[in-house]
C-alpha cells in the first residue's frame, strides 16, 4: 500500500520567494499560480478602477480603489494572500506599504477560463468568511455579473448592459457596456 502523498503547505514567505514576474495567490496554505491576464480582462479592470475612482473623487470619499496587482492579506495569518482584480478599502488603518491587512470592503474578480472555480467557489467562501462586505464576479465569457451583498445576505445576477447598484454606497451604480 502506497503512503499518502503529503500535500505541500505554503506561507506568504513562499509568495515573496517566487521568481520575478511570477504571480500566485495563497489560500489556506495552498498555492494557486496566476496566468497573465488577457486584453479584455485588463480593459475591465481599467473600467472598474476608473468608474469607482471617479465616484469616490466626486463624493470626496474616504475609500480607495486598488487594481491588481495589489496585496491583500485576508486574515491575521501567513497562509492567506490574494490579489483581487479590484479592491476597495474604506478603513485606512488596514493599509500600509505592503498592501491591505484584513478584508477589503468590496472586491471585484474578473473570471478567466482558468479561474472559474477559484472565483465562484474558493474565493467566494474565503471572502465571505474574512468579512468582505460585497463581492462581484464579472464573467466576460457569459456577459454576466454576480453580485454578493454579504451584509444583507443577497445574491443578484446582472447581464452586461444592465445597471448594477453598488451595495456599499447608496447612490452609485455601474453599467458595463
Amino acid at each position: 500500500m502506497d503512503a499518502l502523498k503529503k500535500e505541500e503547505f505554503y506561507t506568504i514567505d513562499d509568495i515573496y520567494a517566487l521568481p520575478e514576474g511570477e504571480r500566485a495567490e495563497l489560500i489556506d496554505g495552498k498555492l494557486y499560480n496566476m496566468a497573465p491576464p488577457n486584453t479584455r480582462h485588463q480593459r475591465l479592470v481599467h473600467f472598474f478602477d476608473r468608474e469607482i475612482g471617479n465616484y469616490i473623487q466626486r463624493k470626496n470619499g474616504e475609500c480607495e480603489v486598488f487594481p491588481s496587482p495589489f496585496a491583500v492579506f485576508l486574515n491575521e495569518d501567513d497562509v492567506n494572500y490574494v490579489e483581487p482584480d479590484i479592491s476597495v478599502i474604506c478603513d485606512k488603518n488596514k493599509l500600509d506599504d505592503q498592501g491591505c491587512h484584513g478584508a477589503p470592503d468590496w472586491i471585484i474578480e474578473i473570471v478567466s477560463p482558468g479561474s472559474k472555480s477559484m472565483d465562484y467557489m474558493t474565493k467566494l467562501f474565503k471572502y465571505r468568511t474574512a468579512g468582505v462586505r460585497e463581492y462581484w464576479i464579472v464573467d466576460p465569457m457569459r456577459g454576466q455579473v454576480t453580485v454578493y451583498g454579504f451584509e444583507k445576505d443577497i445574491v443578484e445576477q446582472y447581464s452586461f448592459g444592465e445597471e448594477m447598484a453598488v451595495g456599499i454606497y447608496e447612490d452609485f451604480s455601474i453599467t458595463i457596456e
